[in-house]
């Protein structure tokens, strides 16, 4: 941490939210779950826990110099900043049995021969006031001014990539703007074509977004992005309250002999996650259980098939993060909740709210 950084509250510090947790470290194991969406009420820790994440999370490699941390591995996708410095690597010369290799494979040998830089895992923060061209990015005015020339100066989604994207108060975030990240999530890239510039550019991030449902409630195309939707209430022990409100405390007053105090911990999360994405493409899910899951999605009614694959990727990536081999039927019970509860429909006959109605349906199907 650098002497101007701000201290972040360490990750492993966090208690009372244990679902908000779970929920932040299953998108962060397996990205293709998709967004976390975090409804609850307010001052219960739901910006402190994204950016504790963010802090707890190992660097991310990428090419230098590259405004859109590319992969450096990636054989295709690569930014206009990229393409040039893999294509000065020299090509290898194959023998003449393997000549007939494939571009890709050249590709990825010269991307490998280039010097990488590890970069922290970046978390952008996208105000609900922010303007088009701030989300997307813009033409450079600066330097049109002053040198006369075009240039595309990156936006949020840009920095966001390969990280996360925070949004507080999401359900308050203008439609158009929602649109717009609508398509980014879908396609995973960022596309510009306006005022002479024609950009695209990788934009892949994990969507996080926190709110109040009694502020306002989020339209159904944007809800339906997120994999999994935790809730956050303020605690109810005393006990718990209480140390929630001494470790704060501790942590605003000295800092650094409370970031101290936690390093250990952090260290051991840090490489929970790395073992979890290690372990996930090993992690079975038994047939019989695939057949609950699915079942389960059609007596809840949840359209499309996005439930189902939500739920499997939740649950293996939250069993690979406890260092189980396959699915059991506990994770799968309890990452139910958080995988279906934001996909069903109102139901005017059923005054009970929807976590209520996937838990009932959770304890008469997942036996």
């Amino acid at each position: 941490m650098t002497a101007r950084s701000r201290p972040v509250y360490p990750f492993s510090a966090l208690v009372g939210q244990e679902e908000m947790q779970l929920g932040l470290l299953i998108a962060t194991v397996d990205p293709l779950v998709g967004g976390v969406l975090i409804l609850g009420d307010r001052g219960t820790g739901k910006s402190t826990a994204v950016r504790a994440l963010a802090a707890v999370l190992p660097q991310i490699d990428t090419l230098p110099g590259c405004p859109y941390r590319c992969v450096p591995s990636a054989c295709a996708g690569l930014c206009a900043a990229c393409v040039p410095a893999v294509d000065a690597q020299p090509r290898p010369e194959a023998p003449a049995s393997r000549r007939g290799r494939s571009r890709a494979a050249g590709a990825a040998a010269r991307v490998a021969a280039t010097a990488t830089v590890s970069v922290p895992v970046p978390v952008v923060d996208l105000p609900l006031g922010a303007t088009e061209d701030r989300i997307l990015g813009a033409l450079d005015l600066e330097k049109l001014m002053t040198l006369g020339q075009k240039s595309f100066e990156p936006g949020l989604l840009a920095r966001a990539n390969r990280g996360f994207l925070y949004i507080d108060e999401i359900n308050l975030l203008e439609d158009h703007l929602v649109d717009l990240l609508i398509d980014s999530a879908a396609s995973g890239e960022n596309r510009i074509e306006r005022e002479g510039l024609s950009i695209v550019h990788p934009s892949r991030f994990v969507l996080v977004g926190s709110g109040n449902p009694e502020e306002g409630e989020l339209r159904p195309q944007l809800l339906d992005r997120f994999g999994v939707a935790v809730e956050v209430r303020t605690p109810k022990d005393i006990d718990l309250r209480m140390e929630v409100v001494l470790r704060r405390e501790a942590f605003e007053r000295d800092p650094q002999s409370f970031l101290a105090s936690e390093e250990a911990a952090q260290q051991a999360l840090r490489e929970r996650i790395v073992a979890a994405r290690r372990a996930l493409p090993k992690v079975a899910l038994s047939q019989e259980l695939l057949r609950q899951l699915s079942m389960l999605c059609l007596k809840l009614g949840t359209d499309g098939l996005r439930g189902e694959l939500s739920l499997m990727r939740a649950a293996r990536a939250a069993a690979a993060f406890r260092g189980e081999k396959k699915v059991s039927l506990e994770t799968l019970r309890e990452v139910a909740p958080m995988a279906l509860r934001h996909r069903l429909r109102r139901d005017p006959l059923d005054d009970t709210d929807s976590t209520a109605r996937v838990a009932r349906l959770v304890d008469e199907v997942l036996v």
